[in-house]
């Protein structure tokens, strides 16, 4: 059974930095698409990083470019966020997403699969993040 379990989520101050990180286990890579969503009190979820499970090129929403970095490690089939320069704004459950089917290269590079169904994702059950300022 396919699970995925994060960890590295806390509490800093504005500035600060955490690095979030998921195993996913019992999981057969394919050309698919990896990611990392959230989801601040009162708002809907939104997509914020995502990665070709078979390449490097990444995909980041605009509020987080040049402070979030998305990396994963196929051998040890581990998927990282590093977080720096951490806002308030980014107060949020974070959830670990990987692609149930085959996803186009370019659906995971645009973004364009952060709109698929709940269905077509394995999901993390969340870390929270707290930035305070």
């Amino acid at each position: 059974q396919v699970r995925l379990v994060e960890s590295g989520g806390g509490s800093v101050q504005a500035g600060g930095s955490l690095r979030l990180s998921c195993s996913i286990i019992e999981y057969v890579y394919s050309t698919t698409c990896l990611g990392w969503f959230r989801q601040a009190p009162g708002k809907e979820r939104e997509g914020v990083a995502s990665i070709y499970s078979s390449g490097s090129s990444t995909y980041y929403v605009e509020s987080v470019k040049g402070r979030f970095t998305i990396s994963h490690d196929n051998a040890k089939k581990t998927l990282h966020l590093e977080m720096n320069n951490l806002k308030p704004e980014d107060t949020a459950v974070y959830y670990c997403a990987a692609g149930r089917n085959v996803v186009f290269p370019s659906d995971c590079y645009s973004g364009s699969w952060f709109n698929s169904n709940d269905d077509h994702i394995y999901w993390g059950q969340g870390t929270q993040v707290n930035v305070s300022s």
